[in-house]
């Protein structure tokens, strides 16, 4: 089943419960939350106050990924805020310790929340395979994360072709594969194809001026 994740990064701040409605009725499936601390990346986006304030105001699963550092620190502030999955980034947890991913999902699981890893476009998917028996989702970017509106990086298929074809080989065909960064209109057949079953889009929707319109057609 195709699922999409709009992302409020390309939403109106002063108008967020506005656009997560918006979202429900337009057919989204998640509500993608893209998490950044002026330090794994460079800007600053929200924490999870926000997560918080917008958990009453839609059923969707909220998709919290957390563009950040020492993300452990921070598991228990996006579990009590409301979100469903939370996804932490392979190069952040690598600073640390080779251990320090696993601990970090098996930390998201306690909560009773779904856990996934995320990796760069420059990375390869086979540095978390290692996880992939406890990882609800693996999120492989298609940009560089930072800032939305970037071009997708066709290579980042490859990626996902192989996290599909490794679950599939392990018996997680309910893995959930999800590609986040560039994806629209023009793109999205492609990704679907690769295997990638979870499709973040930020301005292709919001952008849009039937949102509805646009959801159906990145979904197929």
């Amino acid at each position: 089943m195709i699922k999409i994740a709009p992302s409020i990064l390309s939403a109106d701040f002063s108008a967020m419960g506005e656009a997560i409605k918006k979202l429900e009725k337009s057919g989204a499936d998640l509500v993608h939350c893209d998490v950044m601390d002026g330090s794994f990346v460079a800007p600053i986006t929200f924490g999870g106050q926000m997560v918080k304030n917008i958990r009453p105001l839609t059923k969707l699963p909220l998709d919290v990924h957390l563009m950040i550092e020492h993300p452990k620190t921070q598991i228990k502030f996006f579990a009590d805020a409301g979100a469903d999955i939370i996804t932490v980034h392979y190069e952040a947890c690598a600073k640390i310790s080779p251990a320090y991913l696993r601990e970090t999902l098996e930390l998201i699981r306690s909560y009773g929340v779904k856990c996934g890893a995320v990796v760069n476009p420059d990375v390869d998917i086979e540095r978390i395979f290692d996880v992939f028996d406890i990882a609800d989702m693996v999120l492989i970017m298609s940009v560089f994360p930072g800032y939305g509106g970037q071009k997708f990086i066709p290579t980042a298929l490859e990626n996902v072709k192989k996290a599909r074809a490794y679950a599939d080989s392990i018996g997680r065909t309910d893995m959930d594969i999800e590609i986040d960064g560039g994806v629209n209109l023009e793109n999205a057949a492609q990704i679907r194809a690769a295997g990638a079953n979870v499709l973040v889009a930020g301005s292709a929707v919001f952008g849009a001026e039937d949102m509805a319109a646009a959801i159906a057609k990145i979904r197929g």
